[in-house]
């Protein structure tokens, strides 16, 4: 297989059309290998506009291509800025992420898939991003102290799959200007929903796009029913 035609013609054909015209956003698309966070087995979907599973469990995957970088595009995250995302799956994410970030910290609740997001970064020499393995839905505000670099406060916090709604003590790990990414709703249609800190208790919201992904695990699902 061609990786390199490959990998033009994911981003002329899929990521281009989806109105990811960001330079900067699609250079690195160009130099971030993705077949090399693809498992094995499935190296020849690498490029294909789906989701790919990394393990038997459902909603365990890597995004489509269209969907990352779009994401990326909407953050904008600039070399000073300090990010947490949550979902690391195989770590293509996280090196998107490190290349455009100062620093990334990326939570994976699966032990063996925290693993291979490391080996995959640490091959792709990838060293301003880590991996720790933990319940992103449990441990948010629960850092061991205050050194702890994942007690915030992160210029950018990106959910690498859906919620049902922005939990707000995510909301309150935001530095002021930060961004919050995420997917949000219910399927067959959920909003990719971009949220800006503008100020000690306000927050603005912007909903420009539509897609699914698979959830996040433990995040809180409330009822869809009105009594």
């Amino acid at each position: 297989m061609n990786y390199e035609q490959a990998r033009f013609n994911m981003i002329e054909q899929q990521i281009r059309p989806w109105e990811v015209l960001d330079s900067q956003v699609l250079s690195l698309l160009a130099v971030v290998k993705r077949e090399d966070f693809v498992p094995p087995a499935k190296k020849a979907l690498g490029f294909a506009d789906m989701e790919i599973p990394l393990t038997s469990k459902p909603g365990q995957c890597m995004l489509a291509p269209k969907v990352e970088a779009r994401i990326l595009q909407d953050l904008a995250v600039q070399k000073h800025e300090k990010v947490l995302e949550i979902g690391a799956g195989s770590g293509y994410m996280a090196a998107l992420l490190a290349h455009r970030a100062q620093q990334v910290i990326t939570l994976e609740i699966d032990a063996d898939l925290a693993q291979l997001a490391r080996n995959n970064l640490k091959k792709a020499g990838v060293y301003n991003a880590e991996v720790r393995t933990g319940d992103g839905a449990a441990k948010l505000g629960q850092a061991v102290s205050s050194s702890d670099p994942l007690s915030g406060p992160f210029d950018v916090i990106v959910l690498s799959g859906s919620v049902a709604e922005v939990p707000p003590a995510l909301l309150a790990m935001l530095k002021t200007g930060g961004r919050l990414s995420a997917i949000v709703g219910f399927e067959p249609m959920m909003r990719a929903t971009l949220v800006t800190r503008v100020g000690e208790t306000a927050f603005r919201t912007a909903q420009a796009w539509d897609t699914v992904a698979p959830r996040l695990l433990n995040f809180p699902e409330p009822s869809k029913f009105n009594f």
